[in-house]
């Protein structure tokens, strides 16, 4: 089994944030190395499963995200309320119907946040260890979704992963977005395979603006600053003074190492009240908009990192802003020495 599958089975990954899928139908979709994986509002239920009908194996949602029922359009098999429903079920005989499933996955909570695995080596919060304790805080502070926006990487997921992890090149490829909050040295925190980067932010008119806005929420957590976590292996999650969170999931794809199945959602922090959600309609806009236009120019220079130039080796030369790089590389290795993973 090479890295990319070995990691995807054997590793919790975050998936959603229960308010992401608050009405019954509401599902996302995710292209991964070992098939699609869906998660369904069934109910307000949340299932996690492969996206093929069990009748013939039709892929049941094609779009990445929105509210339908889950019934596949080839033959009209749904599945609603936990069950199979199949249209004419004499049309079966001698077929133990009732024993048609889903293939799901195993699925669990830290806090808020729905996290999937196939065959995971230890339990969600062993893999998250003092991570799961800021994920929780996190997950509370969040009221609702404000843009989904998901594409094909045109480069390896390591390559995307390591690009979001280390800040040295944000004033040469962001001048006009990140780079204007003027981000101050931060500080590292390793959590076991997790790590976590806090910056307090350099630019003294939008600190002043952004604290202004602590008013319009109801929050009980969130850094004054730039804060950016990386859950190993394939998502980062990174906020600014806590009032939205940009959810990453950076998935290999199956047979295409040259490319990533890229994913980021904007979750919004609660409101206080009907009146602040107009105020700030424009500011969550804006931020959804520079948010993909960072998103943009970071794929703008992955395009330009070869799978060849990725490996498991220490940075030959690292910049002590590269420490989370040097922290994940350590990880796959490890992974790789106690797995025997190619």
């Amino acid at each position: 089994m090479d890295l990319d599958q070995s990691l995807m089975r054997d590793y919790w990954h975050l998936l959603c944030h229960r308010n992401e899928l608050p009405q019954p139908g509401d599902f996302l979709r995710f292209e991964t190395c070992i098939g699609d994986v869906v998660v369904f509002n069934d109910g307000n239920d949340l299932v996690v499963y492969d996206n093929r009908c069990p009748h013939r194996g039709a892929l049941m949602y094609t779009g990445t995200h929105g509210n339908q029922p889950a019934t596949c359009s080839y033959h009209g098999w749904t599945y609603a309320r936990g069950q199979i429903i199949v249209p004419h079920r004499e049309n079966y005989p001698g077929c133990e119907l009732d024993k048609a499933r889903l293939a799901t996955f195993d699925a669990d909570w830290c806090g808020d946040f729905l996290f999937f695995a196939v065959t995971p080596r230890q339990t969600l919060y062993d893999q998250l260890g003092d991570a799961a304790e800021i994920l929780e805080n996190i997950s509370f502070n969040i009221g609702a979704s404000a843009d989904v926006n998901q594409y094909v990487y045109d480069c390896y997921w390591p390559l995307a992963v390591e690009n979001a992890l280390e800040p040295d090149h944000i004033s040469l490829i962001h001048p006009q977005t990140l780079s204007k909050l003027e981000l101050e040295d931060g500080e590292n925190l390793f959590m076991g395979l997790n790590s976590v980067w806090k910056a307090p932010v350099g630019n003294a008119r939008l600190r002043k603006q952004l604290s202004a806005l602590r008013r319009f929420f109801t929050i009980d957590y969130g850094y004054e600053g730039y804060m950016s976590l990386y859950l190993f292996p394939f998502t980062m999650l990174s906020s600014t003074y806590g009032y939205s969170y940009s959810l990453q999931s950076f998935f290999p794809r199956d047979g295409q190492q040259d490319t990533t199945s890229f994913s980021s959602r904007l979750l919004t922090a609660p409101l206080r009240d009907a009146q602040a959600a107009a105020a700030l309609e424009s500011f969550f806009a804006s931020t959804a908009q520079v948010n993909r236009q960072v998103f943009d120019e970071d794929h703008a220079v992955c395009k330009r990192m070869p799978r060849t130039s990725w490996s498991t080796d220490p940075l030959r030369f690292a910049s002590r802003s590269e420490a989370k790089i040097q922290h994940f590389r350590a990880s796959c290795r490890a992974h790789l020495e106690q797995t025997g993973a190619a």
